[in-house]
């Protein structure tokens, strides 16, 4: 692929990945208040019903990331990358004109269909990226992803406080028009030779999962504690705009600040303070504190009292992010480098069942302690569950060191024999 071609396929998987991460974050300020004017509800409801929509896309995100990505080993990466643009336009679309909520679970399950195409995007930056670039290249996944999540909350605030209905609209807009102008500047990066045909027993995604489970059973303990983790942080990713509309009547904008606010801790966190933490103190102490920071910031939100101080206890929560990476090396570590796409293509799917298991618990369990018959009022109950998940992870997580140094030992131990 000559160079000006690649730059501009790039640039255009770029967007693509963000446009994908850009639709999660643009509904989740205004999910609240659409569910409420579409079926007439109060938010203790709203919150079931919010928990169910994430269920359906991540579900179908799930079974069909890998559906996906073998058809696009069969038919190429550009016609499934195009399909699934033009199918998120169709999915925004039925999100900004749906007369009940029944149609926003069309657009939901379109939509995680079209968002599967995540897969596809990887593969195809593989496929044009060598050597060095390769990481450089895959460095794009990261930036797009944190970017459109951060822009996509601000947009969905910010333009759903004029009318509801323009956040889906404009993301509609950006998903159609780009999928146009990849019509004209993406070429396919998957020659004939090098297609294979379709199988489904490849395209399991449950399969893959079990098998990374058999084959390594001294990671159970890291990726059951990475599988707690996830599912956590899915009570301030996908219930924080309930919560705070619940309890201290925020409007759009507040939530669109706040969520710009919590983007940039993550990014100068993640981005920055791990690179000194992580070889400063080891992974095993940045796993043990970060996860003990995201038990506290927990705890705080759940108890909060006034809206300024969520600004202030997010900072905690936040500081809990030096644990995913340090957690996602210290596993990655302890495979041979032939069985890393493996591990990673289990923690992917790990990820994506945390997102249907995840907004469902939460969901529930905000509208237990907020519905009007409750006996108990408590909004915060919710972040109260999620951080007692840290905390059982961060045991687990230190039950496990241990567990991997000895299967270490033992496997040196046989290679010296051997």
């Amino acid at each position: 692929m000559a160079k000006p071609k690649q730059s501009a396929a790039l640039g255009f998987i770029f967007i693509t990945i963000f446009i994908d991460v850009l639709g999660l974050g643009i509904i989740i300020p205004v999910m609240p208040k659409l569910l409420q004017t579409l079926g007439h509800i109060d938010i203790s409801i709203a919150s079931q019903y919010s928990g169910w929509l994430t269920f359906v896309y991540a579900s179908m995100q799930l079974v069909f990331a890998s559906i996906l990505g073998n058809l696009s080993d069969r038919y190429g990466r550009r016609p499934v990358l195009l399909i699934s643009l033009f199918g998120f336009s169709i999915d925004y679309l039925f999100m900004a004109f749906a007369p009940t909520i029944a149609w926003l679970f069309v657009g939901r399950f379109i939509a995680g269909i079209s968002g599967a195409s995540n897969a596809t995007a990887t593969a195809y930056i593989a496929d044009v990226s060598t050597g060095d670039k390769r990481a450089s290249n895959f460095g794009l996944v990261g930036a797009a992803s944190g970017f459109g999540f951060i822009i996509g909350i601000a947009l969905g605030a910010y333009l759903g406080a004029i009318d509801i209905k323009i956040p889906f609209i404009a993301a509609a807009g950006l998903a159609f028009f780009n999928g146009l102008y990849g019509l004209f500047v993406l070429p396919e990066s998957l020659p004939l030779k090098n297609r294979r045909k379709f199988e489904w027993k490849r395209a399991n995604p449950v399969g893959a999962l079990v098998r990374v489970f058999t084959k390594q059973p001294a990671l159970t303990g890291l990726l059951g504690a990475i599988t707690l983790v996830y599912i956590g942080q899915k009570a301030v990713e996908y219930l924080l705009s309930f919560y705070l509309f619940e309890k201290f009547n925020w409007t759009l904008s507040s939530v669109g600040t706040l969520g710009i606010v919590i983007g940039l801790l993550l990014v100068g966190i993640q981005g920055g303070l791990i690179r000194y933490t992580i070889p400063k103190f080891g992974q095993e102490k940045n796993i043990v504190a970060g996860l003990v920071f995201y038990a506290i910031g927990l705890t705080l939100i759940a108890f909060a009292s006034q809206g300024w101080m969520m600004y202030v206890f997010m900072i905690p929560y936040c500081l809990g992010g030096i644990s995913g990476p340090a957690l996602q090396g210290l596993t990655t570590g302890k495979v041979s480098q032939k069985e890393q796409g493996e591990l990673q293509g289990a923690i992917t799917i790990i990820n994506s069942l945390s997102v249907i298991i995840g907004p469902l618990i939460f969901g529930y369990v905000f509208s237990y302690f907020t519905h009007k018959d409750s006996i108990v009022y408590f909004p915060g109950g919710a972040y109260l569950l999620a951080s007692a998940l840290m905390l059982i992870s961060a045991f687990i997580a230190v039950r496990s060191f241990k567990k991997t140094e000895q299967a270490g030992v033992k496997s040196k131990v046989f290679s010296r024999k051997s």
